[in-house]
């Protein structure tokens, strides 16, 4: 997202509806090819749990860091700026390291316990807990 010099929360709520549609549309595109795993936790989880063999655990990963790569890559192109930079905003410290466990614990009981209820849903709540996390966590701040 280019920077703004408007309004920072209604910057980040444009943000985060886009990222939990994206989300949505993404998880139910994939879901049925790889599971749609985006996130390495997520990978690590599920062959915790055994929905994928260990062995597979690094091809997911680095699918996952390419995945990334390119994603920054076209977003910056999209929005005119250079394929790789620098953040300008650190995002380090305890509050930090917390509030990523706090969203990724969350992450993985909303797949859990709805892949066991209603697996159907399962892309919908993903895409709603990641645009609700973008508000209760300090991952923007």
């Amino acid at each position: 997202m280019p920077a703004t010099t408007g309004n920072v929360a209604l910057a980040l709520l444009a943000n985060t509806i886009a990222t939990g549609a994206t989300l949505v549309a993404l998880i139910l595109a994939f879901g049925k090819i790889s599971g749609a795993h985006f996130n390495p936790a997520v990978t690590i989880a599920d062959a915790i749990e055994c929905g994928i063999r260990w062995r597979e655990v690094p091809v997911y990963l680095a699918a996952q860091i390419v995945g990334g790569i390119l994603g920054t890559a076209i977003a910056h192109t999209m929005f005119g700026l250079p394929l790789f930079s620098l953040s300008h905003h650190a995002r380090c410290g305890n509050a930090q390291v917390f509030s990523e466990f706090v969203a990724t614990f969350g992450l993985l009981s909303v797949i859990w316990g709805c892949s066991k209820l209603r697996a159907s849903l399962v892309p919908f709540a993903v895409g709603a807990y990641i645009s609700a996390a973008y508000w209760f966590t300090a991952s923007w701040t």
